[in-house]
Parts: structure tokens; sequence; C-alpha cells
């Protein structure tokens, strides 16, 4: 914890991250108008005393909409990649640790997923269900476990000739006991850091998606949807990308920033 904080990008990431997060939390005290109510008599307005960040062609204030809009983008990269992770987790603990024909047929598993290049298996996902937020978490989800399973299963290998491991055999625990309660616990410093550099990856393919028109729907604001409805009006209107494109470049920035310092600490021979 002494290095992370020694190390001021981290620090300096980490502060915004927690700044994001108040904002999400305490959207609706910290804005003035609802994210979704139009105003014909402010369109398009330049930021100003009574919009920090302007309106958009609606009149809606893109303060309030960036704000109630983290916390969709928030969420939705915390929720996906924890699914990712129980997937990553579970699949890359099994191979680990039965081995044999069980690990060769789950690994090739993984490498044909990697096959697919993730934006286009989204793409292909959402085109046959609905678009919704549910839907967007789940499937961000249930394509970014790959990398966590291949972690998993290295740790895993190293952790199951350990002492601990051979002792638990010899009490009589069970594989699923020795899986859940003593391997996953020791290899779960690795997937911490895989996951806050994964939180930042799903915020932008939200984001994307968004902005593609098939993420979250409007009127919910969400960064990407944001950006999509100042598209049409960029030359006029800068505020209208400026902003949310701000705001996402510095979220994932930051989540990168932390999740390298992150690895660095735990893995210090990374540095040499």
């Amino acid at each position: 914890m002494k290095e992370l904080i020694r190390n001021k990008m981290a620090l300096l990431a980490l502060i915004f991250i927690l700044a994001m997060l108040i904002l999400a939390m305490l959207a609706p005290l910290l804005t003035r108008y609802d994210p979704t109510s139009t105003d014909p008599g402010s369109v398009l307005t330049a930021p100003s005393k009574e919009h920090i960040f302007g309106t958009d062609r609606l009149g809606r204030d893109i303060f309030s909409r960036i704000a109630y809009g983290a916390r969709i983008s928030l969420a939705i990269g915390f929720i996906a990649v924890g699914i990712a992770s129980i997937i990553g987790l579970l699949i890359g603990a099994i191979a680990g640790y039965y081995g044999g024909p069980i690990d060769y047929a789950l690994m090739r598993f993984v490498d044909i997923m990697l096959c697919f290049p993730t934006i286009f298996l989204i793409l292909a996902v959402i085109s046959i269900l609905e678009p919704s937020i549910t839907n967007i978490m789940v499937i961000i989800g249930a394509t970014g476990w790959m990398g966590i399973a291949r972690l998993v299963r290295a740790q895993i290998l190293t952790l199951k000739e350990r002492d601990f491991i051979a002792a638990a055999k010899v009490m009589g625990a069970k594989d699923s006991r020795i899986i859940l309660k003593h391997l996953i616990p020791n290899a779960i410093a690795p997937i911490l850091v895989s996951a806050t550099l994964g939180i930042g990856g799903a915020i932008l393919t939200e984001s994307a998606l968004s902005f593609l028109g098939i993420g979250v729907q409007p009127p919910t604001p969400s960064w990407g949807n944001i950006l999509m409805d100042g598209r049409s009006t960029l030359g006029v209107a800068w505020w209208l990308t400026v902003f949310p494109g701000l705001f996402i470049l510095f979220t994932v920035l930051s989540y990168n920033i932390l999740g390298e310092a992150l690895r660095d600490t735990s893995e210090p021979r990374l540095k040499e």
C-alpha cells in the first residue's frame, strides 16, 4: 500500500476513480437538473453558470447526463468484470487443478473463444438480443473471461504443488473444498489486478456500443450515447463531445494506471 501511495500517477488515478464513484453515487445531490427532462428554451446552450457543461439539442443539461451516465457506465464496468472474473476463476481453477484431458479441453475452448475478435462477438450476440443495460453487462462479462481463466490456471498449477494442498488432501478434503477454500483465495491477488484493468476495458466497450446505438438506449444517459448525440452537432456544439469524451478518457486511463501500479506492487520482479 505504501508503494502505491508513493506512486504519484497511481495516487492521482485512485483519487480520480474515487471522485467518479462519488459523482455517480451522489448524482441527485450534485446536479440541478433531471438528466432526461427537455427544455426547448435552452437548446444547444454553451457552457455557462446555469449549465456548466452546456446543453444538448433537446435542452438537456450535459453535466446532469454525465453524472447520471457515470452510474450506468461504472455499474456496467464493475458488474461485467465481476461476471468475467467468476467465469474465469471457475474455468481456470478447474483446468489447473485437474489437468490432463479436462485441462486440455478447457484450454482449447479458451483458444477458440480468443480466435473471435471480442467486439465482433459482442455485436453478433447483441444483434440477436434486445439492447438493454442487463444484456450489455452479461454480454461483456461473458466474452471477457478468457484472459482471467489463463491467469488463474497458471496460478493454480503452481499452488496445487504446495504442501498445504497435499495436507488438505491427506485430511480427506473434497476437491471442491480445496479449490474454493485453499486455491482460489491464494490466487486472488493477480485476479484483482486483472479485474482493475478490465473495468476500464468494459467501460470503453460499453461506450463504443452505446455510441453505435446498440448499447444503452436513450433517454437513459451513458457516456457513449451522450457522445453519439453530439455527433450531428459537432461543428456548432463542441461541448457535447468534448466533456463526455474526456470523462471516458480519464476514467479508462485511471483504471489502467491503477491496475499497472497494483501489478508492480504484487509482482516486484516486473519492475526489473
